[in-house]
């Protein structure tokens, strides 16, 4: 009994379930632009993981709707658990799994995440056995890494560019997300912003590497 209280204090309180059973979770990372269509393949992934009789949690971190769901543009739309920049990912988590064991998560705007909290849902995959496909934007306004999508990239088991073609307004492939204000791409300010890409005094374009640095947003 000693042995099994110092594999859970050491191991997490799944530490138990994976040292009896070989686990081949994984934590998987799909990125894109705005309008790749991220959060719908978030929600077509929970339901089809949802199909196959698998117990999964949704979660999000900062959705466009401001509100504990998980949205698309299409008008998919189905509730999820907020994380805050404070939540311990591997204690929400592994205290939902002890009560209602979890086959897989899916996490929605994962580039707001903390490093640690990447970490803490790497932990979940290698402690719990619980598959994690995490979703989110690669680059900020100013197209540097999320600091949240950059621990993704280092540790994640799978990297996966989202596959829809999202076009710059000069056809050319867009994978950078440009922030306009009244009009203007906008170079400084705070790298978490809600937003979306309609019109708006803030609002967000996809452009392709050139027009972004030149600035020009439409022709």
């Amino acid at each position: 009994m000693d042995q099994i209280d110092d594999a859970a204090h050491a191991g997490g309180v799944c530490g138990i379930i994976v040292s009896m059973t070989a686990s081949d979770a994984e934590l998987i990372f799909y990125h894109g632009p705005m309008g790749a269509g991220k959060s719908t393949f978030a929600l077509q992934t929970h339901f089809n993981q949802g199909q196959q009789g698998r117990s999964g949690l949704l979660l999000t971190t900062m959705d466009r709707s401001a509100e504990p769901v998980v949205t698309s543009r299409i008008g998919l739309r189905a509730q999820a658990l907020a994380l805050g920049a404070d939540d311990d990912v591997y204690a929400i988590v592994t205290d939902r799994h002890l009560h209602d064991p979890l086959d897989y998560l899916v996490c929605d705007e994962a580039q707001f995440l903390t490093p640690e909290q990447v970490e803490q849902l790497a932990r979940v995959v290698d402690d719990c056995g619980v598959d994690a496909f995490a979703f989110g934007l690669l680059t900020d306004f100013r197209s540097i890494l999320f600091s949240g999508s950059a621990r993704l990239v280092e540790i994640a088991d799978e990297v996966h560019r989202m596959q829809a073609i999202v076009l710059c307004w000069c056809g050319r492939p867009a994978f950078l997300n440009a922030r306009i204000v009244d009009g203007q791409i906008a170079r400084t300010g705070e790298v978490v912003a809600v937003g979306d890409t309609g019109d708006g005094p803030v609002m967000y374009r996809a452009l392709c590497r050139r027009h972004h640095v030149a600035g020009r947003t439409k022709p």
